[in-house]
């Protein structure tokens, strides 16, 4: 990989590990499109820690306030009932559907999945799924035309059910094309929550996720890989800058509009990858390691 692969890949990264259009599928398919072999599961794993190094500055304060609470609940039996503490366990409980189902299916996540016929499907998909989703919670917010609005849940309302609910949502990322804050995003709107809920609880649900699976994936860097450490690092790096500046500004723009323009684009690029890969332009397995 060189420099300039990895620039381009970790300025991708962090464009849209935070938008719900799947920040793996775009890394594979800028890779497709460019003729670059693809950087890999792995890569992709520890560029996710950079932008993942965002989140943890972005909500300082709420991580800080989980963890001091959380941490005070293992002694202290009143702090078991407090938000922050209880928040705390529930992101634990949530981070265990996808640690679970990233070890059982890690061959497929390298292989079999990457395939951009899945892709596509999944891209397409999903987007139905979080338009669907969108246009519910906007309904039961505003209320229909024979009935009242309802109040949105909030993360107060969170408990063990819908949090192993998020956590289900999120595994389905393994998949590229799916989307992390996609998925959960579009399972929080089903359960009710508003959407800065939702966005909120899916990105603090991540960190365990994906700082655990960039450890994970450390070792698979240099070596025989195509991907050495300098660019993934720089890469890394890259994310980081990018993202924080994403997630700034998604935190806002889902106070004010609809996912519907991420709907719309998620389901134009999966058409155009079926109509590209139909006419033999692009290969299904493009870019992929002969190894």
């Amino acid at each position: 990989m060189s420099w300039f692969e990895s620039l381009i890949l970790g300025l991708v990264q962090g464009l849209t590990e935070f938008l719900p259009i799947s920040s793996s599928a775009h890394l594979r398919l800028v890779a497709a499109f460019s003729g670059w072999q693809d950087p890999g599961a792995a890569f992709t794993a520890i560029t996710q820690i950079g932008t993942e190094a965002a989140v943890l500055i972005y909500f300082r304060k709420d991580i800080g306030r989980i963890l001091s609470a959380w941490s005070r609940s293992l002694v202290n039996k009143e702090m078991r009932s407090d938000h922050d503490a209880v928040l705390g366990w529930l992101v634990i409980v949530g981070s265990l559907p996808i640690g679970v189902l990233g070890i059982t299916l890690k061959d497929h996540i390298e292989g079999p999945f990457r395939d951009l016929r899945l892709i596509a499907t999944t891209l397409i998909v999903l987007g139905i799924v979080l338009g669907i989703a969108d246009r519910l919670s906007a309904r039961a917010a505003t209320g229909g035309r024979h009935r009242a609005s309802r109040p949105l849940k909030t993360l107060r309302d969170l408990g063990v059910r819908d949090g192993l609910i998020f956590g289900f949502c999120q595994a389905m990322a393994l998949v590229p094309g799916v989307s992390r804050s996609g998925a959960t995003i579009s399972g929080g709107l089903f359960m009710g929550y508003s959407r800065e809920a939702a966005a909120r609880y899916s990105f603090l649900l991540a960190i365990p996720a994906v700082l655990a699976s960039g450890a994970y994936e450390l070792k698979e860097i240099g070596g025989d890989s195509h991907v050495a450490w300098g660019p993934t690092v720089f890469a890394t790096f890259v994310a980081f800058a990018v993202g924080y500046a994403v997630i700034a500004w998604f935190m806002k723009f889902i106070t004010r509009r609809s996912f519907m323009p991420f709907v719309v684009y998620r389901i134009a690029l999966g058409l155009l990858l079926f109509a590209l890969i139909g006419a033999g332009v692009l290969s299904p397995h493009a870019g992929e390691s002969a190894g």
